[in-house]
């Protein structure tokens, strides 16, 4: 009924990726390509493209899902409004969490997870003006014509 579509970015669809930007992409999709899916290089892509086609808030019955991985990833990459160098900025920077990971570092901290929430003060209502000090004077003025 749907297309193929897995719970996250499957490695099997790098290669489909190639031809869609410039030459700085294609050189990273080729060099990826050649990799087993273990190696980190392979796992930095795969975690850049979930993180980049929303692969965690996708679902089955959801438009995404219903259009299958391999184009949601082909659209997601065709329509990047960033250039080549900030996409290969993506992947150098998964691949410094896998790293991190396969080092015993743990997985970075999530900024929003780790911090205090922002407590901040109740709004207080702005104090209203003493309506019945305009209503006296509106019937003085009333009762002068």
């Amino acid at each position: 009924m749907y297309p193929k579509a897995e719970i996250l970015f499957p490695p099997k669809l790098i290669p489909s990726l190639r031809d869609l930007r410039g030459p700085e992409w294609a050189k990273l999709v080729d060099h990826i390509s050649a990799l087993p899916e273990t190696d980190p290089d392979a796992l930095a892509f795969c975690l850049m493209m979930i993180e980049l086609d929303g692969c965690l808030n996708c679902y089955a019955g959801s438009y995404k899902f219903m259009r299958g991985c391999a184009l949601c990833a082909r659209q997601t990459i065709a329509q990047y409004k960033g250039s080549d160098a900030e996409l290969l900025r993506h992947f150098r920077r998964a691949r410094e969490e896998i790293q991190a990971y396969l080092e015993g570092r743990g997985l970075p901290a999530i900024a929003s997870l780790e911090e205090e929430p922002e407590v901040r003060a109740p709004i207080e209502p702005e104090p209203i003006a003493d309506d019945e000090e305009e209503y006296e004077e509106d019937e003085e003025l009333e009762e002068d014509e």
